[in-house]
């Protein structure tokens, strides 16, 4: 058995991310952009997904570690973003006990489930993420990991949680100053407190073809819904979206969809999830009443502004978060 070595994550194919005798390189642009450590915790990691109410999972105890990672990654999927970490995983003598993507995992009950750190640090596309536990025996006990991937325009989002024994007293946690890739870019946040983080460029419309979203990633954001102010009375009008899924869905009587309500930032985190919930309730209703969905195929949920197209700085960025998507609760 090897000795245990300090937990140190930094750049691909340039400093190496270590936990005790593990080693895994991340992307050379990566930032760490969020931190938890409990010296005893204990936590509950999945090994299924979610299915009829409930998921299985490993009672794990020990040292606890979350750690969120920015990656600038225009173009590549969640993944691959997780694919090379996984190998590694493998390589440092780690079996792999659970893995699964969106659909697979349950979506949005899984989602929320799982032990993730909040925005922004972490952001989670309930559409376009994936999950995996990992562990191998120490010398006295288990050690495990668990990766939680997504990602938003233009940026990768990686959750790196361990549970296992104590690290040795002179462990250190450090990130490589080495600059980032050509063609990423590391900026600070505007009024930030000199941490570095990812800046990009993110859309805050959603023009896309609801039809093409919907069977490319299994989710769509039905952009042209209009909702009064604070109100989750939805208005009097035909909206093009919901004609193009009430079709769509009508061409596909195997399938369900789970509609999630959003909200900018402004106001309490309880209160805007209860306005989203009743917002997605109301496209739902819609959707029955006037397009005959019936209403076993549909799910209304609600996550207030816990996950943002953009930034809720702007009045631009607080209208485009303020929505409803449509995301596929049957895998197609």
């Amino acid at each position: 058995m090897r000795p245990l070595r300090p937990l140190l994550i930094t750049a691909f194919c340039l400093t190496p991310l270590t936990v005790a005798a593990l080693e895994l390189e991340f992307p050379s642009n990566a930032r760490k952009a969020g931190e938890q450590t409990e010296t005893l915790g204990s936590a509950k990691l999945p090994i299924t997904g979610w299915m009829d109410g409930q998921m299985q999972t490993i009672w794990a105890e020990g040292e606890v570690t979350r750690q969120a990672w920015q990656i600038q990654a225009p173009g590549l999927s969640s993944l691959q973003i997780l694919a090379p970490l996984r190998d590694q995983l493998v390589a440092e003598g780690f079996e792999v006990v659970f893995e699964c993507d969106a659909s697979d995992c349950g979506g949005f009950e899984f989602r929320y489930a799982i032990d993730a750190l909040p925005e922004p640090e972490m952001h989670v596309d309930l559409g376009d993420y994936r999950y995996l536990s990992a562990q191998r025996m120490t010398s006295d006990r288990p050690e495990y990991v668990s990766l939680l991937v997504s990602r938003s325009a233009g940026r990768g989002f990686v959750q790196f949680n361990r549970i296992g024994p104590p690290l040795a007293d002179d462990a250190a946690l450090a990130v490589s100053t080495k600059p980032p890739i050509e063609g990423g870019s590391i900026e600070p946040a505007a009024e930030d407190d000199g941490a570095s983080v990812l800046v990009t460029s993110m859309p805050i419309g959603d023009d896309a073809d609801i039809v093409t979203s919907l069977e490319a990633t299994g989710r769509a954001v039905l952009h042209d819904l209009t909702f009064e102010t604070g109100s989750s009375q939805l208005a009097d009008a035909a909206f093009a979206s919901l004609n193009d899924l009430a079709s769509w869905l009508q061409d596909h009587p195997d399938s369900r969809i789970v509609l999630v309500g959003h909200t900018d930032a402004e106001g309490t985190l309880s209160g805007n999830i209860n306005l989203s919930r009743k917002r997605a309730a109301a496209v739902m209703e819609r959707l029955s009443r006037a397009h005959g969905v019936a209403g076993d195929r549909m799910q209304a949920e609600g996550v207030g502004y816990l996950s943002p197209l953009t930034s809720n700085a702007t009045d631009a960025g607080r209208t485009a978060n303020r929505r409803v998507e449509v995301i596929l609760s049957t895998p197609q």
